[in-house]
């Protein structure tokens, strides 16, 4: 029986002990990708800002998606993203649970995506619980949302602006409010 790593863990969304002494991996990860976040914020280029963004999170990105600068996120590695994604200025993404961006995803600016939650017990707060985020293909997600851990969008759905998202959002619904709510179904145009 192998035993999982911490980052294995994470993804799996099992809950990670504070004083784990593993928990200082994720840490070491954290301050390399805060420092590589600040040259890609900085970089003249896209092909730069590319080059930066493949080294945050560990893989080729498909050069059909594009980051904007104003790009935040705390952790790095477990952000997965698809082809012809766009993600606009301003984003902030807490992924150590794990982020997935679907083929066609579009993120609109200053939107929060938040993978991780804490303990409600105060002797255990430090403690993380991680649940991933999936954003469905062609969804779009409007200015400003919050996507909280655990949510699913379903493909085409629409996240209104300034929405904050806490339970999941059906394929092909637009979605709006404090809780988000759903508003309407989106129908399909004959092309």
């Amino acid at each position: 029986m192998t035993t999982k790593t911490i980052l294995e863990r994470a993804l799996a969304g099992e809950r990670l002990v504070f004083n784990d002494p593993e928990f200082e991996q994720i840490a070491q990860i954290a301050t390399r990708t805060e420092t590589r976040l600040m040259a890609f914020n900085q970089a003249p280029t896209s092909s730069a800002r590319h080059q930066l963004l493949d080294e945050i999170v560990g893989y080729a990105v498909p050069s059909t998606s594009e980051v904007h600068i104003g790009f935040r996120s705390d952790f790095g590695q477990h952000i997965f993203i698809g082809e012809h994604v766009f993600v606009n200025q301003g984003v902030t993404m807490v992924d150590l649970g794990g982020i997935y961006l679907a083929a066609g995803v579009l993120v609109g600016p200053n939107v929060t995506l938040i993978t991780v939650n804490h303990a409600e017990d105060p002797g255990r707060r430090r403690d993380v619980i991680p649940q991933a985020i999936h954003v469905g293909q062609g969804a779009w997600i409007g200015a400003g949302a919050l996507i909280l851990p655990g949510v699913t969008i379903g493909a085409q759905a629409i996240i209104g602006a300034g929405s904050i998202v806490t339970h999941d959002v059906p394929a092909a619904t637009v979605v709006v409010g404090t809780p988000a709510k759903i508003l309407r179904s989106i129908k399909q145009e004959v092309h």
